[in-house]
């Protein structure tokens, strides 16, 4: 260990409440010896003699040893993490020592933010290939990252639950119900009226198109399998993933912004088991109730265009409607519900954790919370239609 002479660059200070600094040089070993009080008041005093390390050179190793830091906060810790990363940049050797638990603790997450607000954007390569090429390679390492970070949401999400009922526990029925009123029944009227006029939609173009062939009865075929199977439970999750994945990613995103998220952790609660389990509970919950009753509005507004356009009447509507769907048709769409909530909610929740400080972030993770969450709920829909076809459901 280098012997450090206690010559002090900045001055003896009564009662250790100044920032002290002291070199030896020994070799190629260049040692400083820090000491006192190193906080926002006093780092001033040695931030002249620490610059001017940082421009010396004449060595090859640079020891710091911290035993004789009395007190630390962020400055004290960002002017050694500058000192170091300043000799490191010039192929210096770093030695650390005598540093305490706490310090040691601080000097990384300074280090951690200092990197991580680094705004020096890295050198694009020249070619257009090279960069195109990048480009795929970087959504595919953003991908891998978003997966593992919605698998970590729902172990987190069934971890911090417990199954455990109650307001002193993770679980709180109060918030599950809030959260299906808010996603459930108030997207009741919009579901409703797209579904209704999607139906309508269908049967008119249907309609128009059989009637060339004499065979306008089988618009109720086209609209009950469609509707029951596919566009039912598919419009269904695209207008949740507008309108509820966007809101709780939102809510999500605000919360991390304003550290309440940081403040459930110091409180000892799980933020995924209390903020991410009662919206993904709720979502499950109610795309399925929303999705029958989409089911319901898309082929009354089927049948409303069918008597229009066809003159097909309500009643036969109904009888052939019964001769051409079965409950498999039913439930193949059913199914898709649940799936199609989660992706939603873990999505959105995905996003939502990752906002970082400033309003311009937030409205970036709301966007692609809303586009990634309708991508994947279409190519769900699509293996879902594979899957059927090759089971013959």
């Amino acid at each position: 260990m280098l012997t450090i002479g206690k010559s002090d660059a900045s001055g003896e200070a009564p009662n250790g409440r100044r920032a002290r600094l002291a070199v030896g040089e020994d070799g190629d070993v260049l040692g400083c010896a820090l000491a006192g009080t190193w906080t926002t008041r006093t780092v001033a005093d040695v931030d002249a003699d620490m610059r001017a390390i940082e421009k010396r050179s004449g060595f090859k190793t640079l020891a710091l040893d911290l035993s004789g830091i009395e007190k630390i906060d962020t400055a004290g810790a960002w002017l050694i993490d500058r000192l170091k990363e300043a000799n490191r940049k010039r192929g210096v050797e770093v030695q650390v020592q005598g540093q305490s638990k706490i310090t040691s603790i601080l000097l990384d997450a300074v280090g951690e933010a200092a990197r991580r607000n680094d705004d020096t954007p890295p050198e694009r390569p020249p070619n257009i290939v090279i960069r195109a090429l990048e480009a795929i390679g970087r959504r595919v390492y953003e991908m891998r990252d978003d997966f593992i970070a919605a698998m970590n949401i729902l172990g987190a999400t069934i971890r911090g639950a417990q199954m455990k009922l109650g307001r002193g526990h993770a679980v709180n029925p109060a918030a599950i119900f809030n959260q299906i009123d808010r996603m459930g029944v108030g997207a009741i009227p919009v579901v409703v009226l797209m579904s209704a006029i999607v139906g309508a939609i269908v049967a008119q173009q249907g309609a128009y198109q059989l009637r060339y062939f004499g065979a306008d009865i089988f618009v109720v075929d086209l609209v009950g399998v469609l509707v029951l199977r596919e566009l039912g439970v598919l419009m269904t999750a695209i207008m949740i993933a507008g309108r509820s994945g966007s809101a709780i990613t939102a809510e999500i995103g605000s919360m991390k912004m304003r550290e309440e998220v940081d403040a459930l952790k110091v409180i000892g609660l799980n933020p995924i088991g209390v903020l991410v389990f009662p919206r993904l509970v709720a979502l499950v919950i109610g795309v399925p109730c929303l999705t029958i009753l989409a089911n319901f509005a898309a082929l009354g507004g089927g049948m409303a265009a069918a008597w229009l356009y066809s003159d097909i009447p309500p009643a036969a509507f109904i009888d052939r409607l019964r001769a051409a769907i079965d409950l498999s048709t039913i439930f193949a769409g059913l199914i898709k519900a649940p799936f199609m909530a989660m992706i939603i909610g873990t999505i959105a929740s995905v996003e939502g954790m990752k906002v970082g400080g400033s309003a311009e972030s937030l409205g970036q993770h709301v966007t692609a919370s809303v586009v990634k969450s309708i991508f994947i709920v279409i190519i769900l829909d699509g293996l879902f239609a594979i899957f059927y076809a090759a089971i013959e459901f």
